[in-house]
């Protein structure tokens, strides 16, 4: 009876996250005509050769990348509040994003500590991803075998706690110990970016992004039936071990390449899937896992356009955008006390 709502809502998002997609496209420090950045796109040549690299090379693989992060960073929160039931749990709560900064920490002020040894000083594009992949995979695989461990599902929620404070604990030492160099480099990594990616990389992206949202599927029902909880759940026949799993390593996938390649980003994970409950006022996961996708990636696009602070040259982190954008929304939903799930 709601669909055709629904249908529209869709519609709304649609245009609008197309309409944030140009609009992101045109901003920057360079002012480019909006009819050279149309010619690019159609493939014509632009006005100046030197506006095409910049459409095509860093403008376009940016937005796509905000498209991608916001998306998944949504989606990986939704999954984390409906498997924990608490409405304040966000992609970051396994841990994942503390291993894989873990994992940049070690490749860029462990030389100060171990004298080389851990990465050289020669960086290649593909070094800090690596890195921080790696370090994202070490605390999946802990957190996977802690899921199989325990029945309790808030238990897995305190242990993912503790890996991140454990992870942070020891790149706080790092920090401790590094050069004021490195220790810079790597606070500029922790501020987030989504301007850093080649074609190949946003290509490589793309395919972790697909992989993990095509996981989602298999579990959709199971997804509903858990907002009542795990003995519902299991009373349906479901399998609760398997679905878990199959929860945690979509989230730790999502979470751990976007960190990788775009460094932590705060507060779109914990703030966007409640933006949807209450757009969409539904608890089907069928409606709210693609919606959740959609309005991510349009709040991303927004917080990257308000960090191009248009006619000017300098950019603030994307990190500090969203966290104000963020921060205020979970509070309003405190305040209001409004049911969280619907």
């Amino acid at each position: 009876m709601n669909q055709p709502n629904y249908k529209k809502h869709f519609l709304l998002l649609s245009v609008l996250l197309i309409l944030l997609f140009f609009t992101n496209i045109s901003l920057g420090s360079v002012s480019i005509p909006l009819q050279d950045i149309f010619k690019v796109l159609i493939g014509e040549n632009s006005s100046k050769e030197s506006w095409e690299i910049i459409i095509l090379n860093f403008r376009i693989p940016k937005a796509i990348t905000a498209i991608l992060v916001g998306s998944g960073l949504s989606v990986s929160g939704l999954l984390m509040q409906t498997l924990f039931r608490n409405p304040l749990a966000g992609p970051f709560v396994l841990g994942i994003s503390s291993g894989a900064s873990l994992g940049v920490a070690l490749s860029l002020l462990g030389s100060s500590l171990f004298g080389g040894v851990l990465l050289s000083e020669n960086f290649t594009n593909w070094s800090l991803p690596i890195a921080a992949s790696l370090g994202a995979f070490l605390v999946l695989s802990a957190v996977i075998i802690t899921a199989n461990s325990v029945r309790n599902t808030m238990s897995i929620l305190i242990i993912g706690l503790m890996f991140g404070s454990f992870a942070s604990a020891i790149i706080s030492v790092l920090s401790y110990f590094s050069e004021a160099t490195k220790l810079q480099q790597f606070l500029f990594w922790s501020f987030g970016s989504l301007g850093n990616l080649s074609w190949n990389e946003l290509l490589v992206f793309g395919v972790f992004y697909v992989i993990a949202l095509c996981g989602i599927f298999p579990v959709l029902k199971s997804l509903n039936s858990l907002l009542l909880g795990e003995n519902y759940a299991k009373s349906l026949g479901i399998p609760i071990q398997k679905t878990r799993n199959i929860i945690l390593l979509i989230t730790s996938l999502l979470t751990g390449v976007i960190t990788a390649f775009s460094g932590p980003i705060a507060f779109v994970g914990l703030a966007v899937p409640h933006l949807a409950r209450m757009f969409f006022t539904t608890s089907n996961h069928k409606i709210l896992v693609p919606a959740t996708a959609v309005i991510g990636a349009i709040v991303l696009l927004i917080c990257d356009s308000i960090a191009q602070l248009p006619t000017s040259e300098y950019t603030l982190p994307i990190n500090a955008i969203t966290s104000l954008f963020g921060a205020p929304i979970v509070i309003w939903l405190l305040i209001r006390k409004k049911k969280l799930f619907v």
